[in-house]
């Protein structure tokens, strides 16, 4: 770890922050500051037209380009391409808290036999942390020997795999996913139609269930089991929008769904 920024002791094994980015100019030097405790920093860049890679440079991340082949695969190419023995993965609108990175590097210093951690994350909506719609604490696991896990190779919504044990840290990782509504419609039109993607390539067929009920229920989850209504406007609109999402990701892959079909006859 670097001894510059922490005055840890030489014995503590080393680490390496792995990044993956596209157009990231607005978060990546906020992402990157929260890491300078890391051994290494390992950005993966796909086709960024903004200044990312240049910012990243200057805070001393190893940029590497490559072509854009979903969330896990990109991700797996950036723990390929890092050299340390633990492996932190964290996405370009996530912060590692000073309280989370002293524990981690407390963890790393006194050795463990666990190969894996997960972490909570806290995420920021429009300005406000949620406490609830089951964002809360939304437990992730990003830190890991390189020897014994690696990213999945799912488009959206990948996970890593791991062989071993998983331990589990208290101190928050930080996501500021939706400075805006604008921002999150964009966000959530890319994840809709990954997600649809995935379903036709896994044989999923969409119904009006799908499209019809799915989002009924996903509202009724978000703003009531799971307590939206404690957050406020913001809980409500995270419920709808969810909603929203469900029935966007199952309507596109109707429309996947009738174009494969019409390719067909």
């Amino acid at each position: 770890m670097n001894d510059a920024a922490d005055n840890t002791p030489d014995t503590a094994e080393t680490i390496s922050a792995v990044i993956i980015t596209k157009n990231e100019e607005a978060n990546i030097a906020r992402c990157l500051k929260a890491l300078s405790w890391v051994d290494e920093i390992v950005v993966v860049d796909s086709g960024s037209n903004d200044d990312t890679r240049q910012l990243a440079t200057e805070l001393g991340a190893a940029v590497f380009e490559a072509d854009w082949n979903g969330f896990g695969p990109t991700k797996a190419l950036g723990v390929d391409k890092a050299t340390s023995q633990w492996i932190i993965s964290v996405d370009a609108d996530e912060v590692v808290s000073p309280q989370l990175a002293s524990e981690i590097q407390k963890v790393l210093i006194d050795g463990t036999d666990h190969h894996g951690f997960d972490m909570p994350r806290k995420t920021n909506f429009l300005g406000r942390w949620i406490h609830h719609c089951g964002w809360y604490p939304d437990r992730v696991l990003r830190l890991f020997l390189k020897a014994h896990g690696n990213f999945n190779d799912a488009p959206v919504h990948e996970r890593v795999v791991l062989k071993g044990d998983i331990g589990h840290l208290k101190e928050y990782l930080l996501h500021y996913s939706y400075p805006s509504l604008e921002h999150y419609l964009v966000k959530s039109n890319r994840y809709t139609t990954l997600g649809a993607q995935k379903a036709l390539t896994d044989g999923r067929r969409a119904n009006w269930f799908d499209i019809v009920i799915r989002p009924t229920v996903s509202f009724l989850s978000h703003y009531i089991s799971r307590q939206g209504f404690r957050d406020g406007l913001e809980g409500l609109l995270i419920s709808v929008l969810s909603a929203v999402a469900v029935m966007m990701k199952y309507s596109k892959l109707r429309v996947l769904q009738n174009e494969q079909r019409r390719r067909e006859t």
